[in-house]
């Protein structure tokens, strides 16, 4: 992958700003307390410049989450066509944390800290699952091309939820003083994956022989395909 250009450097530059000044203006006054101008003017830009960034100060606290959900994306389509959804979800969950493990200690820094913040505060809360019920969406249109079946089935969207929900009780460590870095983000979510997959029968994520929708397709309907109980969300993809 080629470098990018001297531009695109720059505009990343001020991006990591405005999200750094965002985070510690929060952090020390509060999310409500603090104004997109006093954002700006502690990167030293005006606020039109932040506004070519984010459309508002959620968006810039709520930033690092869009880009991980980008990221989780990708890694799903990247992820080979035999593994069972849930086992492809967790495994691209997996490839999104280890890319954020492989930036630089302030990229872990940053994340964290968001985390915290929107683990503490309502509205960025409340922002966070909205934006996480509009990734559903994708991750379900994903799931159903993935195993060709229509994204209005039931399948695919219960598959997500579970994913979704697993995810959310791992991240709400987060604010529970549990995580100190994110290796320690990475085990419990691993952990919470682990015992979902164990709680459920092989096969449970996949539609029934010859049955194109998710009507027949339930807990024990499937062929032993998947790997409910052999941890196949773990870390080994």
């Amino acid at each position: 992958m080629s470098r990018p250009g001297l531009r695109e450097r720059k505009k990343q530059k001020t991006r990591l700003a405005l999200i750094d000044a965002a985070l510690d203006l929060f952090a020390e006054q509060g999310y409500d307390a603090t104004t997109v101008d006093q954002i700006a003017a502690a990167v030293d830009v005006s606020p039109r410049t932040f506004f070519r960034y984010f459309a508002t100060k959620e968006d810039v606290a709520l930033s690092l989450d869009a880009d991980g959900h980008e990221i989780l994306l990708a890694e799903l389509a990247a992820r080979p066509a035999e593994e069972p959804p849930f086992t492809a979800l967790g495994r691209a969950m997996n490839s999104m944390i280890t890319i954020l493990e492989q930036g630089d200690t302030a990229d872990r820094s940053r994340f964290l800290k968001a985390r915290e913040l929107i683990e503490a505060t309502p509205a960025l809360f409340a922002g966070g699952v909205r934006m996480m019920m509009q990734n559903e969406r994708l991750l379900v249109a994903e799931i159903a091309r993935r195993e060709g079946m229509s994204p209005d089935d039931l399948l695919p969207h219960f598959v997500v939820s579970l994913f979704t929900s697993a995810i959310r009780v791992g991240l709400e460590a987060c604010g529970s003083g549990e995580i100190n870095d994110l290796s320690d983000l990475t085990r419990h979510v691993e952990r919470v994956l682990e015992l979902a997959e164990r709680s459920l029968r092989p096969g449970w994520d996949r539609p029934a022989p010859g049955d194109g929708t998710a009507s027949g397709a339930g807990p024990g309907s499937g062929s032993g395909e998947g790997t409910a109980g052999d941890g196949g969300a773990g870390r080994t993809g």
